[in-house]
């Protein structure tokens, strides 16, 4: 058994477990858990500080999850746009699939935290097969995000089957991986795995640095190794607050994924997902942070500010030309030009 399985069976996923290393109020806690599962890996758990402090709000339940925020379990609509199991056809050139459902540590701000740590429901051979058929059929797709869950916890056999098949299909130009691995279980970055990444280029990943703290020998070196297989690297922040909701912490992540060859490249407005209204902040504090980074570090280091709107309307850059307010009312502007009113917070 490779390290990284051990490192996932040696997970804390039980408040029990978790009391054991921070005084925790272990009823509230599973409370939480009953509706929304657990899984911290060891080294994720090894970087909190104190409690409370930007990795234990990412990991550790809150009885704040539960409340009732009247906000929806699938705000972006994924599964109208899910015409088979596991993939989601919404842009006309690509599509997601998600072929996984598990995560090294569950993040309580996910968006498909309604599922995530759940059973697929569907088998994974089957849902490959599945999608392989629907891509063959749309000459139009040239660009496949593998997602979840976490792609990167499939065995490396099925990591290659899936890439492998995609590969022989002639009308995809693209695979991208979005992936938390290096940021959670750093040692599942193998170079086993590398070396089948490498072998089917053009392959891009996406990864998931939300704070300074994150970036270690360990997730340098993990993402080091990606860089080296020849897997552009570029990392999708979350703005959240208690986390990162602050220009100089912001300044700081940014600098230093540079500095480990990682490209920031998105700065995702938290999305209005059932029982994550805690980390949700108002889209001035956001457009506040970017106006810290633009000219006061390098442009390399400012990423776009996006929001995924409501109903599966896509994502918009936050920039003059895309925002406006009416009688009070916040409008953004979709990528079909079309103005829709967004529900911002107070």
């Amino acid at each position: 058994m490779g390290n990284w399985k051990k490192a996932i069976l040696q997970s804390i996923t039980t408040p029990q477990e978790l009391s054991k290393v921070f005084p925790i109020d272990t009823n509230a806690i599973t409370q939480v858990t009953k509706r929304y599962p657990m899984r911290i890996t060891q080294y994720y758990l090894s970087l909190i500080k104190y409690c409370e402090d930007p990795i234990w709000r990412q990991c550790v339940p809150d009885s704040k999850e539960l409340l009732e925020d009247n906000l929806k379990i699938d705000p972006l609509n994924e599964s109208s746009f899910s015409p088979i199991p596991g993939l989601i056809h919404r842009y006309p050139d690509r599509v997601l699939l998600l072929v996984s459902s598990s995560c090294a540590t569950i993040c309580r701000f996910c968006l498909r935290k309604s599922w995530v740590g759940s059973d697929f429901g569907t088998p994974i051979k089957e849902l490959i097969e599945q999608a392989i058929i629907y891509i063959r059929k749309y000459p139009k797709i040239r660009d496949v995000i593998l997602s979840g869950g976490d792609p990167l916890l499939l065995e490396d056999e099925i990591i290659e089957e899936i890439l492998e098949r995609l590969r022989k299909i002639p009308h995809i130009e693209i695979i991208r991986i979005g992936t938390r691995i290096p940021v959670t279980l750093p040692e599942r970055i193998t170079h086993h795995l590398c070396k089948i990444l490498k072998h089917y280029h053009p392959i891009y990943v996406n990864t998931h640095f939300n704070h300074p703290q994150e970036i270690t020998p360990e997730s340098s070196a993990a993402c080091q190794e990606l860089v080296d297989a020849g897997c552009p690297l570029g990392n999708q922040t979350v703005l959240l607050k208690g986390v990162n909701d602050d220009p100089e912490v912001m300044r700081q992540l940014m600098q230093k994924l540079l500095a480990i060859r990682v490209r920031p490249y998105y700065l995702h407005h938290m999305d209005p997902v059932r029982g994550t209204s805690h980390f949700r902040t108002s889209i001035d504090v956001g457009l506040n942070i970017m106006s810290q980074l633009r000219g006061y570090t390098s442009g390399l280091a400012v990423p776009y500010y996006v929001i995924d709107l409501p109903g599966g309307l896509g994502k918009v850059p936050i920039l003059p030309d895309n925002i406006k307010k009416e009688g009070g009312k916040l409008i953004l502007r979709n990528y079909l030009g079309q103005w829709v009113e967004y529900q911002d917070i107070d």
